[in-house]
């Protein structure tokens, strides 16, 4: 006999020739079962495999076709499924009134009786007569299926277990014992190294690869091996016979059975019929030896066991090759883990025959998501059994050169794509495991290859990819991003250019970009990008890496599109990327539509006649009421700023802006120079220790808002119209603030980093906190004192002690005290200030470090390169001596008379973040009278346009002395 089997009514085996037999058993006045003459099932092929329920025997054909018998009616004609008729079945397996197959290509069927969702198919009045596709399952990669009295299950090929159907006794595992009507994953089983499921009527086993054994379900009759007669509603281990390790398990009605790698058969549970093999009929809880037959001549080695109804089996072998054959790993073995032969074969040279016969290979392989799930698995000390959310199970590396491979043939190729492209749709938007997941590396995967090998035709394959992304659910498309998280920065880098490649060739190319399919691209970028900020940074793939090079009238058109759409205005499309995508943007171009958004909101303040004026003659032919006016007073300028900003609408900020100092005569000849210089003497006065409006760390370097204002909570709102004004006009300003006020304006929480460059001897002790073991030893309580007031953490608990176990959330509790709950009121009139002036959605184009470094800007150190950037003028030329003495003479200077140098020259402190490597200068002659000598003159600068007038000095002494002094006096008189 090769394999047996056995229902309730009916007893089927194979024998080794292929024949295959029933008996049918009844119940006779005493109980008992009586088996009655054995039958013979003629069909024209081999059977392989059988299968019994109550009364119906399936079985399999060594051609995979499904046939069943009616074992309760004679005669016993074995029929074939109509449906499965042209599908090869690997599997078949019955439970008590329904049946399951699993398909070649790893598919499942289910068909029957669906009282208690055993079916799978979702909450049905009526069960199915003919086979169903169970699509829930399609795109796991499955090696085995089981079924019990009215439960089933399905195992992967990474040992993920699945079930469905009843589950009053946690037959199911899932720890509870409500009936399942769709497949579940059995969590609890997961990187056990499942490799076979066995079920009885109730009860569940499970075998690793390691050798363990689980059960769950019912443990009436002992059945589970627990030494107890209770219910498992989770798998528990089964303590192993005598320390083996089991290579075999099989599960009859209410008993189980397990063979070691030593030969020997154990049994537990139901006696009542002999089933255990102890000799005795009474019921088991613990594995105990089975009592087999023993002949001194020949001594028979068992080849395999099988149980079911109240039978058990085992097949014998006197060879040893015979015995190694039987294992319940058999299934896992089979699997074609890597496409690597298969490869191989499809692009060697063939005739046209063989070439019919590869390209069906290529279509069932490429079109099925679990034959391609189960593909390029990492087997090196079986890792891909640890496949989780955080992991793939994949072997990229393997999977790439076999890629590489398949581009070589253009036929092949083909062949390929056009499988794939069958596939796409059908993939499940929420598979019911992770494995179901690996198909979507493994496609991106394939068009890199495809990308850089070869030249495609069309972004088609690569839109299809991404709208299949897309629609995953949430959960899905997390353990994608995890699974992104953990991948290389050079693997990472190079599926981020899949995308990015196909959106130049399509926003380059094609007259109208906006449609769904590049916004599932851009979508997918999103994720991705999503999923590298979630890696350590030292891991993380610059953000540079997401950016596009995109086309300038694009982007104007989508600025466009962009104010039409957000004032509510009929446009025939939306925008594309501005505000929706700003990842894809670098920084320039950010800056560059944040400045065009100004000046079309500064035209918006005036009609088009005295627009044109504007951009014509600037300012001094705009009427007042088109701009936004400020006299001021040096000595005052911040009481002055305040008082004029208060009194003035809030539509005016966004008109274009002028400054005059001291009542002066309202001459325009260098208005620029004078919004510069307003800007740096308004943030210094407000920043000095005058002002009481904020308070600072301790070395006085850095500020923030205090917890109690002693001044108006006005002027905080200025402060941020103020700043804004800054950003709107293009102006860097002194702002010692730490990078969570930028953080936080852009929605993003504080962290314990936040204190660090705040408090960094408070950000260590906190980091302390986190990280010592016996916390309880520094008696700490949930106290503390933030801006010389002392603060309960915890009001609710007073004096709530710290402990390991609330480290974290004290930690978390302080940083969010000093920086969102001590200055929630101080901080919202900042923040409505500054959205006064600018458009909150196009500031959300910057990340928070991009937003304060163009705000505040950069120090400035490279002077040997301002050095090579210098154009000269008239008599100057870089080796005029003067000009030597120049660069002498700054050389020279001090640190901070070279930062003055800056603001003189260019009016800012600092230099913009933008233009680091282009800022250059201008240097020319003083025109001086023709009686007086230019030792006399001091150097002057003209900062719009970073121009230099410098005297042709006698000697470098009074060079030195006459630009320190100018510097110093520059310096005195904003001060």
């Amino acid at each position: 006999m090769k394999r047996g089997t056995a229902g309730h009514s009916v007893l089927a085996f194979v024998k080794s020739d292929g024949n295959a037999f029933i008996i049918r058993t009844n119940e006779s006045n005493d109980g008992r079962r009586v088996r009655g003459n054995q039958k013979s099932l003629k069909y024209e092929e081999k059977i392989q495999s059988v299968s019994c329920g109550d009364d119906v025997v399936t079985l399999l054909s060594e051609t995979g076709r499904v046939l069943y018998v009616d074992s309760a009616h004679p005669p016993f004609t074995p029929r074939p499924l109509e449906v499965l008729c042209n599908i090869p079945v690997s599997q078949v397996a019955c439970g008590s009134q329904h049946s399951v197959a699993l398909t070649k290509d790893g598919q499942v069927y289910t068909w029957g009786q669906d009282s208690r969702g055993q079916l799978g198919l979702g909450r049905r009045k009526l069960g199915a007569n003919s086979p169903q596709h169970l699509r829930s399952l399609s795109s796991i990669p499955l090696v085995q299926i089981a079924t019990g009295g009215e439960q089933s299950f399905a195992l992967s090929v990474s040992g993920g277990v699945f079930s469905w159907g009843r589950n009053d006794c946690g037959q199911l595992g899932l720890g509870d014992t409500t009936d399942r009507h769709t497949p579940n994953p059995v969590h609890s089983l997961d990187m056990k190294k499942t490799i076979h499921i066995s079920c009885g009527k109730d009860h569940t086993a499970i075998l690793t690869k390691d050798g363990e054994v689980f059960t769950f379900g019912c443990g009436q009759y002992g059945q589970l091996g627990h030494n107890s007669f209770s219910d498992e509603l989770c798998p528990r281990l089964v303590a192993e016979p005598q320390g083996s390790k089991v290579i075999k398990i099989a599960c009859g009605r209410h008993h189980t059975l397990v063979m070691t790698d030593s030969k020997k058969v154990y049994s537990f549970g139901c006696g009542e019929q002999g089933q255990l093999g102890h000799g005795e009929e009474s019921h088991q809880s613990v594995p105990l030896p089975v009592q087999l037959p023993q002949d001194a001549i020949d001594v028979p080695q068992i080849r395999d066991i099988y149980a079911g109804g109240n039978c058990s089996f085992a097949t014998c072998s006197s060879t040893e090759q015979d015995v190694h054959e039987g294992s319940n790993s058999d299934s896992m073995n089979k699997v074609q883990h890597c496409l690597d032969g298969l490869i191989d074969r499809w692009t060697s040279e063939h005739d046209s025959k063989s070439w019919e016969k590869i390209k069906q290979e290529i279509q069932r392989t490429f079109s099925s998501a679990s034959c391609v799930n189960q593909s390029f698995l990492e087997q090196s000390r079986d890792k891909h059994f640890q496949t989780s959310p955080t992991y793939s199970g994949l072997n990229l590396s393997v999977a790439r050169r076999n890629f590489k491979k398949l581009v070589k043939k253009n036929n092949v190729l083909a062949e390929v794509e056009a499988a794939v492209t069958k596939l796409i749709p059908s993939l499940n938007e929420k598979p019911v495991g992770v494995e179901g997941l690996r198909i979507y590396l493994l496609l991106i995967e394939l068009l890199h290859v495809i990308q850089k090998h070869k030249q495609p035709e069309s972004t088609n394959l690569t839109k299809a990819v991404a709208a299949a992304i897309v629609r995953l659910s949430a959960d899905s498309l997390q353990v994608i991003g995890d699974w992104w998280s953990s991948l290389s920065a050079s693997t990472m880098i190079k599926y981020i250019d899949v995308w990015k490649q196909t959106l130049s060739v399509i926003l380059s190319s094609d007259p109208d970009p906006r449609n769904t399919g590049v916004k599932n691209l851009l979508l997918v970028l999103q994720h991705m990008y999503n999923a590298n900020s979630r890696t350590a940074e030292a891991g993380r793939v610059p953000d540079n890496n997401f950016c596009l090079l995109i086309e300038e009238h694009f982007l104007k058109e989508d600025l466009r599109l962009w104010r039409s759409w957000s004032q509510h205005k009929n446009v025939s499309a939306e925008p594309l990327i501005l505000c929706n995508f700003p990842i894809v943007m670098d920084l320039q171009t950010k800056k560059n539509v944040f400045d065009e958004d100004a000046a079309c909101t500064r035209m918006e303040t005036m009609d088009e006649y005295w627009w044109d004026l504007f951009n014509e003659y600037g300012r001094e032919e705009l009427p007042e009421e088109f701009l936004l006016n400020l006299d001021l007073t040096r000595a005052s300028v911040l009481e002055d700023a305040f008082e004029q900003l208060a009194a003035v609408d809030h539509s005016d900020y966004k008109k274009p802006l002028l400054v005059y100092f001291d009542a002066n005569d309202h001459h325009f000849d260098d208005d620029n120079l004078n919004i510069k210089d307003f800007f740096h003497d308004v943030f210094h006065a407000m920043f000095s220790a005058e002002s009481e409006m904020f308070m600072f760390n301790d070395s006085n370097t850095l500020a923030w808002f205090p917890s109690k204002a002693t001044q108006d909570e006005k002027r905080y709102f200025l402060f941020g119209v103020l700043c804004g004004l800054a950003l709107f006009n293009q102006c860097i300003i002194h702002l010692p603030f730490p990078l969570v006020l930028f953080k936080k304006l852009l929605g993003v929480k504080p962290s314990l980093e936040d204190m660090m460059e705040f408090k960094p001897y408070l950000g260590k002790t906190l980091q302390y906190i986190l990280e010592v073991d016996d916390i309880e030893n520094m008696d700490m309580y949930f106290l503390i004192n933030w801006d010389e007031t002392d603060v309960d953490l915890d009001p609710d608990n007073p004096e709530k002690p710290l402990t390991s176990q609330n480290k974290k959330e004290y930690v978390d509790a302080y940083v969010n005290y000093a920086f969102n709950t001590s200055v929630v009121r101080l901080f919202q009139e900042f923040k409505r200030g500054f959205f006064q002036v600018c458009d909150q959605d196009f500031v959300k184009l910057f990340q928070p470090k991009q937003l304060q470094e163009i705000l505040v800007g950069k120090d400035f150190h490279d002077w040997t390169k301002l050095k090579q950037n210098t154009v000269y003028e008239g008599d100057y030329n870089a080796g005029h001596p003067t000009i030597q003495m120049f660069w002498e003479v700054l050389d020279e200077l001090t640190e901070d008379q070279k930062a003055d140098f800056l603001w003189f020259l260019t009016g800012f402190e600092k230099v913009p973040i933008l233009g680091l490597d282009t800022i250059n200068m201008k240097v020319q002659v003083t025109q001086i009278e023709e009686d007086l000598t230019y030792d006399w003159y001091y150097p002057k600068t003209h900062t719009c346009n970073s121009t230099l007038e410098l005297p042709i000095y006698s000697s470098k002494e009074i060079m030195r002395d006459k630009l320190t002094e100018a510097l110093s006096k520059k310096r005195s008189t904003h001060n």
